[in-house]
């Protein structure tokens, strides 16, 4: 069974424009490195040619890891989605024990950006707080510890 993989339709535009730049210009460019260095001679000792064909190889196995998770991706647009409860799309504000508040979004594995509050729906945060509603306290564990915050807010922007 193929597990799919939740995005958001911002993130998923992100992967399809880094997979459009991978194909039709870092592997193009790439090719034509190798072929350059395939003319100076021995390859046995040109490290142009290996250092192209490492690259080549990172960029090969990035097209194959886009490109599939593209094709098992589930798009969820936070716009389009209501409710009281906190899953995936969700714009959650918490209050911590020192009532700071902090704000995120949970979002998809390759979506994340801590600095921009979002994480991923794999995080131990984020798996403590779906399914829960304003008002709940939840206990994340972290290495420093176990942390309380209360779910103050729920929007789906």
């Amino acid at each position: 069974m193929v597990e799919k993989v939740p995005m958001t339709a911002e993130g998923h535009e992100r992967l399809e424009a880094e997979l459009k730049i991978l194909k039709f210009d870092e592997r193009p460019a790439v090719i034509k490195a190798i072929e350059e260095a395939r003319a100076h001679g021995d390859l046995s000792e040109n490290a142009e040619y290996h250092a192209a064909k490492e690259q080549q190889g990172f960029i090969e196995s990035r097209i194959n890891d886009i490109e599939g998770k593209i094709s098992r991706a589930e798009v969820i647009d936070p716009k389009e989605l209501s409710g009281d409860k906190v899953i995936f799309g969700a714009t959650v504000k918490l209050a911590d024990e020192d009532d700071a508040i902090v704000q995120y979004q949970i979002v998809g594995v390759d979506e994340v950006d801590v600095t921009a509050g979002k994480i991923s729906f794999l995080s131990p945060i984020a798996r403590a707080m779906i399914g829960r509603r304003v008002g709940d306290e939840v206990e994340v564990k972290t290495p420093r510890g176990e942390t309380y915050y209360e779910i103050t807010g729920i929007t789906f922007i």
